[in-house]
């Protein structure tokens, strides 16, 4: 039976391209968009993925919601992987320097209405069936809690706001109005959060992300991406298994919501012993003096459910670094 056609939004981007590999490795066909079809380098990387025969590639942008049509036409499930995170306004003005009135305009309206005119675009073309791409950041409830779920918890709009964190609050707003919108117009619609994205990746330009900036001067003998080890945790995940989530909660005609993305939560004094086992005469940032802080923990049993193995930090990390230190895109 042949395998059916996925549409990937935003299928140059860092998760977006791995959820094309995956899908492409799985036998699916894949309609992929790009902002520019002109970005000719971008596509030649895409096109070398195993399976690429089956990859057609669409010029689209989210803001124009007539060029979502082609892609999702005769689609049976779209993949939102284009909203990620603005941190600048058109003028280049930092989000945390806006306004709320700037940060509401420049950073999250624009996010919100992207997704909204994609998921319309696939209510036109019957598509129901859509996963979408936020983060953690908006799992952050105030107060915060040590153990996180995220059917329950959510992060505050208004204190986002308040706090100038509107790249953050971008994504809660985004996904409470998905929701709304997916629920009145009959879509399945199940929403990943990851942070911290680990693995290969596979175009040249994602290098300039982190966590491949930071781990790649370490290995040339930079400065670590702190000057001091931060008293807090992150989280992290690599990106095959983020991908793999993605299918999973797309092939489970059960799963919609919530489900965390992420291995777990480590604190930064973990990570940097972590990174001197793999690169032994890294520059050390300045030890932590204080008694380190909890990480955070996670409720992972509805990410559990999707049935998708998810690599643990240190393998995910040593993925990492011997994938830099072979000098990836160098011919």
């Amino acid at each position: 039976m042949m395998k059916k056609t996925l549409c990937v939004i935003g299928a140059t981007g860092l998760v977006g391209s791995h959820i094309v590999k995956a899908a492409l490795g799985k036998g699916y066909h894949v309609n992929g968009t790009m902002r520019n079809l002109n970005d000719l380098e971008s596509a030649s990387y895409l096109k070398k993925l195993n399976n690429s025969k089956n990859l057609s590639l669409f010029s689209a942008d989210m803001k124009n919601p007539k060029d979502l049509d082609d892609p999702l036409s005769g689609t049976d499930a779209v993949f939102i992987a284009s909203l990620i995170p603005t941190y600048f306004g058109s003028n280049g003005k930092p989000a945390r320097e806006m306004t709320i009135s700037e940060g509401k305009t420049e950073i999250i309206k624009p996010t919100v209405d992207g997704c909204l005119n994609i998921l319309d675009a696939a209510r036109r073309n019957n598509v129901q069936t859509a996963v979408v791409c936020s983060s953690t950041s908006s799992t952050n409830p105030i107060p915060s809690q040590p153990f996180k779920n995220e059917v329950e918890h959510w992060s505050d709009e208004l204190e986002q706001y308040s706090s100038g964190k509107f790249t953050s609050a971008a994504k809660t707003v985004m996904e409470k109005e998905a929701i709304k919108y997916a629920s009145a117009n009959d879509i399945r619609l199940s929403i990943l959060l990851p942070t911290g994205l680990f693995g290969e990746a596979l175009l040249p330009k994602h290098l300039e992300h982190n966590p491949f900036k930071w781990l790649k001067s370490l290995i040339e003998g930079g400065g670590p991406r702190h000057d001091a080890v931060p008293n807090n945790s992150t989280s992290m995940i690599h990106l095959v298994d983020l991908a793999n989530l993605f299918l999973a909660a797309y092939e489970n005609p059960n799963a919609s919501g919530r489900y965390f993305g992420v291995y777990g939560s480590l604190h930064w004094k973990e990570i940097y012993e972590e990174c001197a086992k793999l690169i032994p005469n890294m520059v050390q940032p300045t030890p932590l003096t204080e008694q380190p802080l909890p990480a955070t923990t996670f409720d992972f049993s509805r990410r559990d459910s999707l049935g998708v193995s998810i690599r643990d930090f240190p393998t995910l990390l040593k993925e990492t670094v011997d994938w830099i230190k072979s000098d990836p895109f160098s011919e």
